[in-house]
C-alpha cells in the first residue's frame, strides 16, 4: 500500500507539496486542496498506516520512525521541488521528514508548520493517550477536527479509537534530538484562538532552522485551517511563489 493520496494527478506541476495530517487524522483531511490550490502543484497527502484504507497495516509507535517511512517514501517523488505541510502531530514529523530529506541531498524548498509548538517545546501538556474511551473522545471533540456524533457509534469507536490513541501516543513521547540542523526556510501558522499553541510559542519554529522563518496567524482554534482553507492555501502558494491560476 503506497504512502501517499493524490486527489488529482498533475505530469505538468512543477511542484510537489506534500501534506502530513493530524493526530487521528486521515489523507482525505486534505483532499479538497487539489481542487483550489494552483494547477502548479500537485498535492500528495500522507496516508498513515492503521487508518482509512490502511486500516490492514500494523501502527507506527515511534515519530522518528515514521518519519524514516515516510522520507523513505518520498524519495522517488523528490524529482521536481517539493515542499512539505503539516498540521499539529503531522507537523512535527514534516519537520523530521525535512531534516532527513536534507541528509540525504534532497531538502524540500519549504516546510509549512500548522497549529503546534517547535520540536523542542514538546513538554507540558497532560497526556491524552492515557486517558480512558471517553476521555479521548472528548478530547478530540474540544480540538474540533472530528465528527463526534459519528464517535458516538461503538462500531466505529472500535475501528478509530486504536489508531487515534496511538497518534497521541506518539507525539506525546516525542522527544527532540539533537542532529541536522535545517536551512529550509519554516512558516508557521497557527489560529488567533487556538488553546494549545500561542502566535508566541509558534513564533519558536524560528529556532529550528537556519533558513528564513515567518509566522502567520489567522482567525480560528486549532483547526482554523478548516474555516480558513483558500487563505491557507493562498499563504502557501504566495510563499512558494507560485501564481495561483
Amino acid at each position: 500500500m503506497t504512502w501517499f493520496r493524490c486527489a488529482e494527478t498533475r505530469p505538468w506541476a512543477s511542484m510537489r507539496l506534500f501534506c502530513l495530517p493530524h493526530a487521528g487524522g486521515s489523507a482525505v483531511f486534505y483532499r479538497p486542496w487539489a481542487k483550489e490550490i494552483s494547477p502548479a502543484v500537485e498535492v500528495h497527502a500522507v496516508q498513515y498506516p492503521g487508518r482509512a484504507d490502511r486500516m490492514g497495516d500494523a501502527l507506527v509507535t515511534d515519530a522518528h520512525q515514521l518519519a524514516r517511512l515516510i522520507a523513505g517514501a518520498m524519495a522517488p517523488l523528490m524529482d521536481r521541488p517539493a515542499a512539505l505541510f503539516g498540521h499539529s502531530m503531522g507537523a512535527v514529523l514534516a519537520y523530521e521528514v525535512a531534516r532527513l530529506l536534507q541528509e540525504r541531498g534532497s531538502a524540500p524548498v519549504h516546510l509549512f508548520a500548522s497549529g503546534t509548538r517547535p520540536p523542542d517545546d514538546r513538554g507540558g501538556d497532560r497526556r491524552v493517550s492515557d486517558l480512558d474511551d471517553d476521555g479521548v473522545v472528548a478530547e478530540m471533540v474540544e480540538l474540533g477536527g472530528t465528527d463526534a456524533e459519528a464517535l458516538r457509534e461503538p462500531e466505529l469507536r472500535e475501528l478509530v479509537l486504536p489508531y487515534v490513541r496511538n497518534d497521541f501516543a506518539l507525539i506525546e513521547d516525542y522527544a527532540h534530538r539533537a542532529g541536522t540542523r535545517l536551512t529550509v526556510p519554516i512558516t508557521a501558522i497557527v489560529g488567533d484562538s487556538d488553546a494549545h499553541v500561542s502566535p508566541e510559542q509558534a513564533r519558536g519554529w524560528a529556532r529550528a532552522t537556519d533558513g528564513r522563518f515567518a509566522l502567520k496567524v489567522l482567525p480560528g482554534g486549532h483547526f482554523y485551517l478548516a474555516d480558513q482553507q483558500s487563505e491557507v492555501i493562498a499563504e502557501v502558494l504566495r510563499t512558494l511563489e507560485v501564481p495561483a491560476g
